[in-house]
């Protein structure tokens, strides 16, 4: 058990606006799908399930009872980061919520956007390093820091900290097997190095944590965490991985027909071509098509 810190709530009335702003971002997402559908585009049900279930998970590990389990119990504490920090932002991203704005956007304001998702801030904060280094770097810094005891005990460092979990983890997710709209989107090969490198690092991190518990932190309950960090979020990035090698795979027939298209494509033009110079060659030279040059007199 982590020791008492005399904060009882998770997050507080903090914790009470994160909730309110999770509401507002499912209000604001359905009346999306709303008008897309009036529009003539009805909105996928799946990504519309994904958005609420992720909004749910993220908001359960910041108020109600597993969030107030959290401030005492590292193993709960541990579920909540789950939840936050890999659940709810893999859910986010199959969501698609910029695919939606855009097309329930006005003219202007979805012009904007599309700038903005093309401005150089935005292609360095979703670079896949760049999301690499703020989750999992992320993730160390807040175990190997005072900043985990600092959780217990402010609030807004507590709602800080799950919003890192959040941002970064929704970041790195897209960066990986993003379906939104993405203007500079990365390589399929350094997705895959970006993925692997975090998935050793989480890994890395939780038998770190079994070895050595954070201060405040019984060995027994250290365990039963990391345990839960280990196994658990090893089903979450296997369901990334197994999200990105479809992706993959799909991409890779895709390009392959278009290839193929493109092959049989030439093939024609340089079969025209054969035949425009077959004819070229048996016509005499003072033939010229389309033309009115008349043939040489007989000698």
């Amino acid at each position: 058990m982590i020791a008492a810190t005399g904060h009882a709530h998770a997050g507080g009335e903090a914790g009470w606006l994160f909730a309110a702003i999770a509401a507002l971002a499912v209000t604001v997402y359905a009346v999306g799908v709303v008008l897309s559908a009036r529009r003539g585009r009805p909105w996928p049900w799946t990504r519309s399930l994904c958005a609420v279930l992720g909004v749910a998970a993220a908001t359960a590990a910041v108020v109600g009872p597993l969030a107030d389990a959290a401030q005492t119990g590292f193993t709960a504490h541990m579920r909540t980061h789950l939840l936050i920090g890999m659940v709810a932002p893999v859910l986010l991203v199959l969501s698609a919520p910029v695919t939606l704005a855009l097309r329930t956007l006005a003219v202007d304001p979805a012009r904007r956007l599309s700038r903005l998702l093309r401005s150089v801030p935005a292609r360095f904060v979703s670079a896949p390093v760049t999301t690499l280094v703020l989750s999992a770097g992320g993730l160390w810094m807040l175990y190997l820091t005072p900043l985990v005891s600092l959780m217990r005990s402010d609030p807004l460092v507590h709602l800080l900290v799950q919003a890192h979990l959040l941002v970064a983890g929704f970041l790195f997710t897209s960066a990986v097997i993003g379906i939104d709209p993405r203007p500079h989107g990365p390589g399929w090969i350094l997705r895959a190095a970006v993925l692997a490198v975090s998935m050793a690092s989480h890994a890395i991190l939780a038998k770190h944590l079994y070895a050595h518990p954070p201060a405040g932190v019984s060995v027994e309950d250290a365990r039963a965490g990391a345990e839960l960090m280990y196994y658990a979020g090893g089903w979450v990035e296997a369901s990334v991985v197994l999200v990105f090698c479809l992706q993959w795979y799909r991409a890779t027939a895709r390009d392959g027909r278009g290839g193929v298209r493109a092959a049989v494509a030439s093939a024609e033009r340089r079969a025209r071509a054969d035949r425009g110079n077959r004819w070229s060659s048996s016509t005499p030279s003072w033939w010229v098509r389309g033309s009115r040059v008349s043939p040489p007199p007989p000698s």
